[in-house]
């Protein structure tokens, strides 16, 4: 089991170890001697030296690269109900190394969609905009040291890239108009490199306030680091939340039914207590904060939920009212099938965990994001599996569609579908997968 008074993600890749195919035990030991290699050239160290990246892994022979319609349940190698493949770019044709996050932008000069897919050794830039005939436009190193997380949010046309367990990599910032008339492949640098903190877990944008939040960092007790991008190449920082130890967060100027609340800025937190003031310390929760005011944030109610595994991330109804959480290691540690755990959050004060959705597969789920009455997962092993809902009050939510990236099996372990971004004007979903790739997929 995790260790609850310490939550960490080295003890969510211990369990992949423990009950992980030999496949993954091969990639987690890579990375051991990444670190130890680190440790070396004295990793921690704001001057340390860079270490090497990890060759590839060996793709499947043979693995199709599209496209495919979905027929009969099959895309080419990938089984799929409802979505097609349009194209599948190989980790090693963007830079090589494993596949993380991802993200998306569209260029408001052409309207060219891009995805920015995450990467051990760094970020690729693709041009997305002929789905059949996708452009790799170029990459961008890592600041410091090849890391198998990486996380990318997109403000008024800029990049913000941090890496976890990265030494001193700060959050790259990077203006992706640069991408507008360069021969591919291109290696870029970073425009600006923010310093405020080493490394994170993950980061949030507000598009609406210009906020940035960088949780699970080297600062804020692994909080929220809230940072000022109002001025996208000049972030600066703002304030500090240090009561929850933060996975991931959703920030909003919230629009939803709690009267108290309207038009303040809330983060809504998959995390673990840091405090015992409302539940104990490193208890998985729900946790709601309002941040409006930088310098004095204020907890707003913490959520725990049955059965919790690891809080790890989630996102909220268009209309605010629901809150609708991953939870990652539920279903190695704890012998569920695949779960979407439902909050009612219509009275910010008083959330209510309404049920688990459960799903016909045991993969581990990973990200989700909601747009309008659809929810797209990006489920490890299972892929992209797409969930629509009616009234989330009653339970009323189902799988429509989906697309395994990952043929070789739906255990619960840590491969496959990472991150999924459903919001292009086109349409098109991308998702990245950590073995096999960027995937481009356009709904039937």
């Amino acid at each position: 089991m995790l260790d609850q008074a310490l939550p960490d993600e080295s003890a969510k890749y211990r369990v992949a170890w423990r009950g992980g195919s030999a496949f993954m035990q091969t990639r987690l030991l890579g990375f051991l001697v990444i670190g130890l290699a680190a440790l070396a050239a004295g990793c921690g160290s704001s001057d340390s030296g860079t270490v090497a990246a990890p060759p590839p892994q060996t793709p499947p022979v043979g693995l199709a690269t599209g496209p495919a319609t979905c027929i009969i349940g099959l895309a080419a190698d990938f089984n799929c109900s409802g979505i097609d493949l349009r194209r599948r770019v190989a980790n090693a044709d963007m830079g090589g190394g494993d596949g993380n996050d991802i993200w998306g932008w569209v260029d408001p000069l052409n309207g060219d969609e891009y995805a920015l897919m995450g990467l051990t050794t760094g970020t690729a830039f693709v041009n997305v905009t002929d789905p059949d005939n996708p452009v790799v436009v170029g990459t961008l190193p890592t600041e410091t040291i090849a890391t198998p997380w990486r996380d990318i949010k997109v403000y008024q046309d800029h990049a913000y890239v941090i890496a976890d367990r990265a030494d001193a990599h700060g959050i790259q910032v990077f203006d992706l108009t640069r991408l507008r008339g360069v021969a591919p492949p291109q290696v870029f640098t970073a425009d600006v490199v923010y310093d405020g903190i080493t490394s994170a877990h993950n980061i949030a944008i507000n598009e609406d306030s210009g906020y940035l939040y960088a949780v699970g960092s080297n600062t804020c007790a692994k909080g929220l680091h809230m940072v000022d991008i109002r001025i996208p190449d000049d972030p600066t920082f703002a304030g500090c939340y240090s009561d929850q130890h933060l996975h991931d967060t959703q920030c909003v100027v919230y629009q939803g039914p709690d009267n108290d609340y309207l038009g303040r800025e809330i983060c809504f937190n998959s995390a673990f207590t840091n405090t015992a003031d409302n539940l104990p310390i490193g208890t998985h929760i729900l946790g709601i904060v309002d941040v409006t005011d930088k310098a004095a944030p204020v907890t707003v109610f913490e959520r725990d939920y049955p059965d919790a595994g690891f809080a790890h991330q989630g996102w909220i109804t268009d209309d605010h009212r629901f809150f609708l959480l991953g939870d990652e290691l539920d279903e190695s540690e704890l012998g569920f099938p695949t779960r979407t755990l439902i909050f009612d959050v219509s009275d910010l004060d008083a959330p209510v965990f309404v049920s688990a959705y459960q799903a016909a597969t045991m993969s581990i789920d990973h990200n989700l994001y909601v747009f309008g009455n659809r929810v797209y997962q990006a489920n490890y092993t299972s892929g992209v599996r797409v969930l629509e809902f009616s009234d989330l009050s009653n339970s009323m939510i189902d799988e429509v569609a989906f697309f395994d990236t990952f043929p070789s099996g739906e255990n619960a372990v840590f491969d496959g579908a990472w991150s999924v971004y459903p919001y292009l004007p086109s349409g098109n979903i991308i998702a990245s997968d950590i073995s096999n790739g960027l995937f481009i997929l356009t709904p039937q």
